[in-house]
Protein backbone atom coordinates (compact mmCIF):
# COMPACT_ATOMS: atom_id res chain seq x y z
CA UNK A 1 0.00 0.00 0.00
CA UNK A 2 2.82 2.18 0.87
CA UNK A 3 4.91 1.50 -2.35
CA UNK A 4 2.95 4.33 -4.19
CA UNK A 5 1.90 7.62 -2.78
CA UNK A 6 -1.84 7.90 -1.92
CA UNK A 7 -4.11 10.08 -4.49
CA UNK A 8 -6.01 13.17 -3.09
CA UNK A 9 -9.63 13.77 -3.33
CA UNK A 10 -8.57 16.37 -6.64
CA UNK A 11 -6.19 13.95 -8.22
CA UNK A 12 -9.05 10.56 -8.44
CA UNK A 13 -11.43 13.41 -9.81
CA UNK A 14 -8.87 14.82 -12.10
CA UNK A 15 -8.19 11.04 -13.17
CA UNK A 16 -11.94 9.59 -13.92
CA UNK A 17 -12.64 13.64 -15.14
CA UNK A 18 -15.51 13.85 -12.68
CA UNK A 19 -16.28 16.44 -10.13
CA UNK A 20 -14.45 16.20 -6.71
CA UNK A 21 -17.94 15.87 -4.82
CA UNK A 22 -18.13 12.92 -6.79
CA UNK A 23 -15.47 10.98 -5.72
CA UNK A 24 -16.90 12.56 -1.96
CA UNK A 25 -20.15 10.60 -2.16
CA UNK A 26 -18.36 7.78 -3.07
CA UNK A 27 -16.10 7.66 -0.07
CA UNK A 28 -18.99 8.26 1.70
CA UNK A 29 -20.98 6.18 0.93
CA UNK A 30 -18.30 3.77 1.15
CA UNK A 31 -18.33 2.09 -2.41
CA UNK A 32 -14.68 3.53 -2.53
CA UNK A 33 -12.42 2.97 0.47
CA UNK A 34 -10.63 5.78 1.37
CA UNK A 35 -8.01 7.20 4.10
CA UNK A 36 -9.10 10.24 6.34
CA UNK A 37 -5.38 11.87 7.19
CA UNK A 38 -7.03 15.67 9.51
CA UNK A 39 -9.74 17.01 6.74
CA UNK A 40 -8.41 15.48 3.75
CA UNK A 41 -8.85 11.95 2.17
CA UNK A 42 -6.47 9.46 0.38
CA UNK A 43 -7.21 6.89 -2.24
CA UNK A 44 -4.94 4.31 -2.40
CA UNK A 45 -4.22 3.40 -6.52
CA UNK A 46 -5.24 -0.34 -5.50
CA UNK A 47 -8.20 0.62 -4.20
CA UNK A 48 -9.52 2.87 -6.86
CA UNK A 49 -8.93 -0.02 -9.50
CA UNK A 50 -10.72 -2.32 -7.79
CA UNK A 51 -13.59 0.56 -7.73
CA UNK A 52 -13.20 0.61 -11.34
CA UNK A 53 -13.34 -3.15 -11.90
CA UNK A 54 -16.45 -3.60 -9.75
CA UNK A 55 -18.19 -0.75 -11.73
CA UNK A 56 -17.16 -1.93 -15.23
CA UNK A 57 -19.61 -2.74 -17.42
CA UNK A 58 -17.48 -5.38 -18.74
CA UNK A 59 -15.26 -7.89 -17.45
CA UNK A 60 -11.64 -7.31 -17.24
CA UNK A 61 -9.67 -9.92 -19.47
Amino acid sequence: MLNSPLLTVHEVADLLKVREATVRVWIQSNELRAIKFGREWRVDREDLESYLNAHANRPAD
